[in-house]
């Protein structure tokens, strides 16, 4: 059941290692289904070795109802936001070293390049520490995502949302894309950022990016 689904969810996971937000085990991917079922990746499973198998149906209330792993640790928080956000059907989360080490500096991060605005369609705001593993997390997700497709955990990491798996993990790395270059940018003086017309501007041009379906 949902086997394209499961495959999607396990080559997220992989892209994810491959573009350097996560480490080992870490992390995790979720995507809803049928509107009262979600697929989650099992906990401390590396995603190169991820068979369908592994990924863990559940219910609204977090009742296995498909799979025989342990699903992710953060089940709770994912089931959460997905509870309280009706426009999100894939979540990832993961401890990405730029985004997550601007956190600790930021509250709200500056509108710096036109992909950050690109791929999180809006403004990214850092939530207060939330543990693993834990309720607060999806809270302060819920809490502090508003409009936009990305939250930074403060000293944690980061939840990305998404109409879609792409669209989360669009989110996701070219978030650290644009964190990096904005690191890279401080270290040699004051960055120049933009303007928030400008940035909204870089928002609505990318609802019109891709190709078109027939």
């Amino acid at each position: 059941m949902f086997e394209q689904e499961k495959n999607d969810l396990i080559k997220t996971g992989q892209a994810l290692k491959e573009n350097n937000l996560i480490s080992l085990s870490g992390g995790n991917v979720s995507c809803r289904v049928d509107g009262d079922r979600f697929l989650v990746t099992p906990s401390g499973m590396a995603y190169e070795g991820m068979v369908p198998d592994d990924i863990v149906i559940l219910d609204i209330d977090g009742n296995v109802l498909e799979g025989t792993k342990r699903p992710s640790v953060d089940s709770i928080a994912l089931l959460h936001v997905y509870k309280n956000m009706s426009r999100v059907n894939a979540i990832i989360h993961t401890h990405q070293p730029y985004a997550t080490a601007v956190g600790m500096v930021y509250d709200k991060i500056p509108p710096c390049v036109t992909t950050l605005a690109n791929a999180v369609q809006g403004v990214v705001h850092v939530a207060p520490f939330s543990s693993a593993a834990s309720l607060a997390m999806g809270e302060e997700t819920v809490n502090h995502i508003g409009d936009a497709n990305a939250v930074i955990l403060k000293n944690h990491g980061v939840i990305t949302v998404g109409a879609t798996i792409k669209e989360a993990l669009y989110a996701a790395v070219y978030m650290e894309d644009a964190l990096k270059t904005l690191f890279i940018a401080q270290s040699m003086g004051t960055p120049q950022l933009m303007t928030d017309a400008q940035y909204q501007e870089a928002i609505e041009v990318f609802q019109d990016y891709g190709q078109k379906k027939e």
